[in-house]
């Protein structure tokens, strides 16, 4: 048995004075994370040595405090802005890790201001602000209020910290963090491997074809009728304001969408098989070919993270196999590999006589080359708390009905 985080989320309608109160804590956080990167940044023009932790809290926090000009910042909770510091310890620690090759992958870029335009604005409170869920099911935080919370599932244990984010079209969530104990399901004989495509979302070894929604493609009219709208206002009226929410909406809407049916399909595939294998596709380097709109469009990372972290939370295998397989000319029954071929063509017959569909060969071999490499490794152990995309199961006025299904979100 082990233990996971997992991450609940869900709508909240603050009154206009708690977004005020809410607008004054996203600023002050704002305030605090840029004054920390600018000390930082002075102190490594000058020469000087890196500021500690400890001594950036007391410079913009307890100091500026007791300044006329960041005297406001005493108008908020203290968390909140000490949680503003620990992101930016963060993103520093996560550069430096990228800059010495102790994090892998694409490299990380240093910390950058934040914007007061940005699209995402969020606070943080953890157990030390005592914020308190309510016998009446209202959030109450700090300086804030009680919140009014639309609950569509009970949280499985107390939440360590909760998260108020205010959205581009100007919704507001709170997302809780809340650790639990591993629920593995009943022991299956099936594993499958999935090749992930444009034409197909996903092709099954056992030649299950999932095909794909294109949900951005179906909204393209409406997105280019706001777009046009929006491109007519004049710039810095109120119009236009009221057109880029519009704007944002559909975009949601589209996102919300996406994100919902990829829940429910990877929970069908973990609850299925036992041992799940996809490949590890670049899908930066996808994202810069004329394909770039139909790769996005298609949300492949967030599906394999969510089979990912499915898999740890229920007792499942999931692997990944070398981007550089040869999974498509890859005989499945000899394992010849044969030439190059075009995206067109979507058969092919091998010399050895076999005839095979594009995507059900690929997937075959997917799960052959990702069961060789799992045996190779031995045994698998209990994973620890599972990491997981920022982006999380939303819970919306009119979808309470589809995500009180969902069991539950892996957290950072």
């Amino acid at each position: 048995m082990w233990f996971v985080q997992l991450r609940y989320q869900f709508r909240v309608y603050p009154t206009p004075g708690q977004q005020i109160a809410l607008a004054k804590a996203f600023g002050c956080a704002r305030v605090v994370f840029n004054d920390g990167l600018r000390a930082r940044q002075t102190a490594r023009e000058q020469g000087l040595p890196y500021v500690s932790d400890a001594e950036l809290s007391k410079r913009v926090i307890t100091r500026a405090k007791t300044t006329p000009e960041r005297a406001w910042l005493g108008e908020v909770s203290a968390v909140v802005l000490q949680q503003a510091l620990a992101d930016l310890n963060t993103a520093y620690r996560n550069f430096f890790h990228s800059v010495s090759g102790r994090r892998k992958g694409r490299t990380v870029a240093p910390p950058r201001f934040r914007s007061r335009k940005d699209n995402r604005q969020a606070i943080r409170f953890t157990r030390n602000s005592r914020f308190t869920v309510l016998d009446n099911g209202r959030l109450r935080l700090p300086k804030i209020g009680d919140l009014t919370v639309r609950w569509s599932r009970s949280l499985p244990s107390d939440p360590s910290s909760v998260t108020v984010i205010r959205d581009a079209a100007g919704r507001y969530f709170a997302s809780f963090v809340v650790r639990a104990t591993d629920e593995p399901l009943p022991e299956v004989d099936s594993e499958v491997g999935i090749d992930l495509g444009l034409t197909h979302f996903a092709v099954m070894s056992d030649g299950t074809k999932v095909a794909a929604p294109r949900f951005l493609r179906r909204a393209a009219r409406k997105l280019k009728r706001l777009q046009q709208a929006l491109s007519r206002k004049q710039r810095g009226s109120n119009r236009r304001r009221k057109a880029v929410v519009k704007v944002a909406r559909a975009h949601a809407r589209v996102a919300d969408t996406r994100r919902d049916w990829q829940h429910k399909l990877s929970t069908t595939i973990i609850r299925e098989n036992q041992a799940v294998y996809v490949e590890d596709l670049c899908v930066a380097g996808l994202g810069r070919t004329r394909l770039a709109r139909s790769v996005h469009d298609a949300g492949w990372s967030s599906f394999v993270a969510m089979l990912e972290y499915r898999a740890a939370r229920y007792g499942r295998t999931f692997a990944r196999v070398d981007r550089w397989l040869p999974s498509t000319r890859m005989c499945s029954d000899c394992g010849r590999i044969n030439e190059k071929m075009a995206l067109d063509v979507r058969s092919w017959v091998c010399p050895c006589g076999g005839h095979h569909d594009r995507d059900v060969n690929a997937a075959i071999n997917i799960k052959a080359a990702g069961q060789a490499d799992f045996n190779d490794r031995g045994a698998r152990v209990g994973p620890g708390p599972v990491p997981a995309p920022r982006g999380e199961t939303v819970t919306h006025q009119n979808t309470a009905r589809v995500t009180r299904s969902v069991a539950g979100i892996a957290a950072d």
